[in-house]
């Protein structure tokens, strides 16, 4: 952990501290900062995001609209919050929270890793499935080639510059995809619209569980773990820190409203999804075999891009930006082995596994952004004497009270669990 003084003009966050990437000062800009958004974006849309949207859709219906929308505005205001603390600070999450409480920041570091490693089987494991709706190879074979593509990107020469360029490609493959499937599909548009502020139906545990889905866990501090690294933290580049924790969840917003759309399309016609696998069916019927074929790249995609991103920000919380970054990779490299390992002998993602870390990120939330918005209230020190506008505080604590809310559910799932 660095502990040298940060400079007394607050100039730059990072001035002290040695870039956590190989990107050159030539690649900073829009190169990193846009892959900082996509990073946090599609670290989001992973199998479980699929899933979980179309399974909700068919519950709520058009309401859907109005949770969807609610969650993007909570999640925009925690976003806006921990980018901008994080970085101001230009410390990660877990340097912060080492420098308001010694060994806050390590605890920090074993829930997100934790959680992150259990995750990523159920994401390389998607990746598998994904191949297998394209082309009909086995899972375990598909998983394993898609851990080797993560594994070459962390390998590279450029790992900075090819992770940044890998995941906005991928975003950009899954929205069009998407953007496809909503239209062929037909929604009924108007009345989508129509319950976005008027829903027949409210369902917070919905929104809370969308929430936690787009923010929780690793999820959090993805974007802006990239955006530290990359080296375009400090007070200098809070419009683009602002701009970019906006982005990220309006990309993620669009994401799952389009997949909302393709669904709702579907089910609105009176046709019955299936239940193990909804999101499939409803591409399959929208679009027939090539909706079944345009599945499986999103899948494939959504995998991908959330193996990248749940390795890369569980490494982050493990390592400090003193970390050689060569090291760094090389752990990251490790990580993804060993999550494709564990995917390859239990031959599957392990449906009590995946629910254990889903309550488990829960957890991660309100304590991660509990360490933010106290460092926002009391420790100006480490903003590098930044003023904290005092709106956004306020909107956080509100937020942070829901957060806290969602912890004791996901205490009490796990406690489920356990018993």
């Amino acid at each position: 952990m660095n502990t040298s003084n940060p400079p007394e003009n607050g100039s730059s966050a990072v001035a002290t501290e040695a870039p956590a990437t190989p990107a050159p000062a030539a690649a900073r800009g829009i190169g990193p900062a846009l892959g900082a958004v996509f990073l946090m974006a599609t670290s989001s849309i992973g199998p479980g995001f699929l899933t979980q949207t179309s399974v909700f859709t068919v519950k709520l219906g058009a309401a859907l609209a109005f949770a969807i929308l609610l969650s993007v505005l909570v999640d925009i205001a925690i976003q806006m919050n921990v980018w901008r603390v994080l970085g101001v600070s230009g410390l990660r999450a877990n340097e912060l929270g080492n420098r308001l409480v010694p060994g806050l920041g390590w605890l920090l570091a074993a829930l997100v890793f934790i959680g992150g490693l259990i995750f990523n089987i159920g994401n390389i494991a998607g990746t598998g499935l994904g191949i297998n709706a394209m082309f009909g190879i086995d899972p375990k074979v598909g998983g394993a080639v898609s851990a080797a593509i993560a594994i070459f990107i962390f390998l590279s020469k450029r790992a900075g510059v090819a992770l940044d360029r890998i995941v906005v490609a991928l975003g950009a493959i899954m929205i069009l995809l998407m953007l496809y499937v909503a239209v062929v599909s037909q929604p009924p548009v108007g009345e989508a619209l129509k319950q976005t502020v008027l829903p027949e139906k409210v369902d917070f545990l919905v929104v809370t569980t969308l929430i936690g889905g787009t923010v929780g866990g690793y999820i959090t501090f993805a974007g802006v773990h990239r955006l530290i690294d990359s080296g375009n933290a400090g007070i200098d580049n809070l419009k683009s820190i602002t701009q970019s924790s906006i982005l990220g969840i309006v990309v993620t917003g669009i994401m799952r409203m389009l997949l909302f759309l393709a669904v709702l399309g579907v089910v609105s016609t009176g046709v019955a999804l299936s239940e193990n696998n909804t999101a499939a069916d409803a591409f399959y019927h929208a679009a027939g075999e090539f909706g079944m074929r345009a599945f499986g790249l999103v899948l494939w995609a959504a995998g991908l891009s959330s193996v990248i991103g749940a390795s890369y920000t569980s490494i982050s919380f493990v390592t400090t930006q003193n970390t050689p970054a060569r090291t760094r990779n090389i752990l990251t490299v490790v990580f993804v082995a060993v999550c494709a390992a564990l995917f390859l002998i239990l031959g599957k993602a392990p449906q009590t596994l995946l629910i254990f870390a889903g309550a488990f990120n829960g957890l991660i939330l309100p304590i991660g952004f509990a360490v933010v918005m106290y460092a926002a209230w009391r420790r100006r020190d480490v903003l590098h004497g930044y003023k904290y506008p005092v709106w956004l505080l306020l909107i956080g604590v509100v937020v942070l009270a829901l957060t806290v809310y969602m912890g004791v559910r996901s205490l009490e799932g796990l406690a489920a669990l356990w018993a």
